[in-house]
């Protein structure tokens, strides 16, 4: 592997000394893109682009070659552990991803099968290692799985939800099948991220959009106690260099103080906890990623910057913060926009490290 010329993200994640804060963007790849639009349309449909490892590849290169960004993060899907499990992952126009066959009761849960991740999932290392050729050390490669919840949010309802009745039911009704379908999940996720890593991803993090839709007893039951066997699981470094392990749970709150717990090196923060008091929460023990308002890029510049000042101000001085946004690029967003934050936080992050 090529040595790496712009190892910002990775020092900042390990609360190492940096001469400005580094940038990357969740959903940096993705539909707001024009270039990502012709990939889409070549590929024929979503999951068939994420099953091409060539045009994986091209997807993650996409925006790097447009902003000055200091980490790439793998093109891929979060629901790729349960298709893998013979769901039947499909997405319907306009309602997103569904699954043939949902996991509703203690028998299905049983009947689970444990896939071997490394044949049903060798498109996504297939990915990785070709994003690695192609990065040449330029900047480090996250990999990334949801988290056991969230995906099981999706397995048992059967597709997106606001409510999330089935699976709270079970919850409440079955909750030692419900641990026993996310320690299974769990696993092969384990099992997943390593496999990244060994072909090549420098960062791992897990997404947790549906966490806080849990009380806080319950998230700590079946949504944090799950990440923490991923985390206690991984592989933690490579080739003799550390793997950073970053989680994020939309909207955690004062739950971040929580998290610190799992040995995981750097928690996400989305926008509705200011970085002042995420830095609190978590009493300067992880580095904190995030954590704008997605909602800003449909303003103007000058909207922009301040924006992306008042974010590095929140944090203030010292390492461990990685500018991002509180959740991932929306579609909408005029990628010029996207160009005017990143070169906002070039600009304005080096006093905060003198």
């Amino acid at each position: 592997m090529n040595e790496l010329k712009n190892d910002l993200f990775l020092r900042a994640l390990l609360r190492k000394a940096v001469p400005r804060t580094p940038v990357w963007i969740m959903r940096q790849a993705g539909r707001y893109l024009p270039e990502y639009r012709e990939i889409r349309a070549q590929a024929g449909d979503f999951m068939s682009l994420c099953r091409n490892p060539e045009l994986a590849c091209e997807v993650t290169m996409q925006p790097l070659r447009r902003f000055k960004l200091d980490a790439a993060i793998l093109f891929s899907d979060i629901l790729t552990v349960p298709d893998a499990m013979g769901l039947g992952l499909y997405f319907e126009t306009g309602e997103g991803p569904k699954f043939k066959r949902p996991v509703t009761s203690r028998r299905e849960i049983q009947n689970l099968p444990t896939p071997d991740v490394s044949a049903e999932l060798r498109y996504v290392f297939d990915a990785v290692s070709r994003i690695r050729q192609e990065l040449a050390g330029s900047v480090p490669l996250i990999g990334f799985a949801g988290s056991p919840w969230t995906v099981g949010t999706y397995m048992v309802e059967g597709g997106s939800s606001r409510e999330f009745p089935t699976i709270k039911a079970l919850a409440k009704d079955e909750p030692a099948a419900l641990d026993d379908m996310l320690n299974k999940v769990a696993s092969i996720t384990t099992d997943y991220l390593n496999a990244q890593i060994e072909s090549g991803a420098q960062a791992v993090m897990l997404f947790d959009t549906w966490g806080a839709a849990l009380e806080a007893d319950d998230y700590r039951r079946f949504s944090l106690a799950s990440m923490q066997k991923i985390v206690d699981g991984l592989t933690r470094a490579s080739n003799g260099q550390q793997i950073p392990v970053i989680l994020f749970t939309k909207g955690a709150g004062p739950l971040l103080a929580d998290m610190v717990d799992t040995g995981c090196d750097a928690l996400g923060v989305d926008w509705t906890t200011d970085l002042k008091t995420a830095r609190r929460y978590v009493d300067d023990r992880v580095a904190l990623q995030g954590n704008l308002n997605p909602a800003i890029l449909r303003e103007s510049p000058e909207a922009i910057r301040q924006g992306v000042a008042d974010t590095l101000e929140s944090y203030g001085d010292g390492p461990g913060h990685v500018f991002n946004l509180g959740h991932g690029i929306t579609p909408d967003i005029d990628p010029e926009n996207l160009g005017i934050l990143v070169d906002a936080v070039h600009e304005l992050s080096p006093k905060y490290h003198e």
